[in-house]
């Protein structure tokens, strides 16, 4: 089933590797460009978009001592690359012109920058792969259906949760297995965690404190299953799922109700389980025959089955994604359709009016996974909408906080996005409140 590395090794041997622009320089950044960097077969990191060009041409430094322009001007952007010189510069409508950058890889983790970065690449025709699943669980829908208009293909990122997820449920449907339940391993979860109680770890793993605080309340994991429902049509069975404690994950099949499964296939996930990390998607299968070889090959007794990876490694796996993207036209993980799912934001800690909320990884919110109807016709506020949005009334802690309840910063691109999102999710049910 792996057919991108032999289509990488033809642009390779023809001398036509993909030109890659990477947009940021963070801790996902670097490890992609070294990755890229390496360098592999049919790929080459042609550019590093970043609104700290230091930034960008440290990462080239630390695997090449070539000379890094710092492009001022479009057309000094587009020789650079030409020439098969590295390249920076602060400004994504310049990658984005060049005619000679075949992928734009998004690593920012951030709604309105990234909301720019895939309509410019949109725009211009450009493969976009998205590291960036507070984009995704947005508006990731519609990104999707604009991109599908435009001819251009988007993908979330292999090596993350939802494709190492999707890879999985791709697998066993062409087995003849039916998938009923994905979704994440989880080690650890605490909705109250805030960037104070996780700056030591967060220190000691070279991230910044949100990032790793998204990790800790459960908004990253909220933000994947969206993705990974909006992906494969698993719905939510309930606002923040269920969560099943399991010894192994592949004890979850014991916990399950084959029955229930096949009238409600969702997305859940397994806590504190082993192998503590990766992915997993359990499948259903009542013909007896198949069932004699499930056992016969130690995979249980049936109905249901769990497969699992038990790693994911997004820096190392990602260039995978820009090979099947810009060379096969096939996203690891997009959506299908209208939203499935929707990440709402919960007060944290009791808000008071007047505040304006600090988004994703801080004190104020976290995200936790629900229906889309659900969340629409509630008008509850996404958590990647929150950010930046001001209080104008109380609301108490654990409680789901509502488009009435704050006013959104003025100028947005995100918010005309979402609006349009949601009039398209609100024209297939039109039950759903009018905003």
């Amino acid at each position: 089933m792996i057919i991108v590395d032999t289509a990488l090794k033809q642009r390779e041997a023809e001398g036509k590797p993909r030109r890659v622009a990477l947009v940021g320089a963070g801790f996902a950044a670097r490890g992609v460009a070294q990755q890229l960097l390496t360098p592999l077969p049919g790929m080459r990191l042609a550019a590093i978009v970043n609104r700290t060009a230091s930034k960008a041409i440290g990462l080239f430094h630390e695997s090449s001592s070539s000379p890094v322009v710092e492009a001022t001007s479009g057309s000094q952007f587009d020789t650079a690359v030409r020439q098969g010189k590295p390249v920076v510069t602060d400004d994504i409508t310049v990658a984005r012109n060049c005619d000679d950058i075949d992928v734009i890889v998004d690593t920012t983790g951030q709604v309105e920058y990234g909301a720019h970065i895939a309509t410019a690449a949109i725009a211009a025709g450009k493969p976009l792969v998205m590291a960036n699943a507070e984009l995704d669980a947005t508006l990731g829908p519609l990104l999707k259906r604009k991109a599908d208009a435009a001819g251009v293909t988007i993908s979330n990122t292999d090596g993350d949760e939802p494709a190492v997820a999707m890879n999985l449920f791709r697998f066993v449907s062409t087995i003849g297995l039916r998938p009923v339940m994905a979704g994440n391993i989880k080690g650890f979860l605490d909705v109250h965690r805030n960037p104070e109680s996780q700056r030591e770890f967060a220190e000691r793993v070279g991230q910044k404190p949100p990032m790793i605080v998204s990790f800790a309340d459960g908004t990253k994991l909220s933000l994947e299953s969206a993705i990974l429902a909006n992906a494969t049509g698993l719905g939510v069975h309930r606002r923040g799922m269920t969560g099943f404690e399991v010894e192994h994950v592949m004890d979850l099949p014991g916990q399950l109700s084959a029955e229930e499964l096949l009238r409600h296939p969702r997305v859940d996930y397994v806590l504190g389980a082993k192998p503590g990390n990766g992915a997993f998607v359990v499948v259903h299968s009542d013909r007896p025959i198949k069932q004699q070889y499930m056992q016969y090959f130690k995979m249980g007794d049936g109905p249901l089955y769990l497969f699992y990876t038990p790693f994911h490694l997004p820096p190392f796996q990602l260039p995978a994604t820009i090979g099947r993207v810009a060379l096969l036209g096939d996203a690891a993980v997009a959506p299908q359709g209208a939203p499935v799912a929707d990440v709402i934001a919960m007060a944290k800690r009791p808000l008071a009016a007047g505040q304006t909320l600090d988004g994703i990884g801080g004190f104020d919110c976290y995200g936790t996974i629900d229906d889309a109807v659900t969340s629409l016709g509630g008008r509850l506020l996404p958590m990647g909408i929150a950010g930046g949005c001001t209080l104008n009334r109380d609301v108490a802690i654990d409680q789901p906080l509502t488009y009435d309840d704050v006013e959104l910063p003025e100028g947005r691109l995100c918010d005309g996005l979402r609006t349009e999102q949601d009039n398209w999710l609100r024209s297939e049910h039109p039950s759903c409140a009018t905003a």
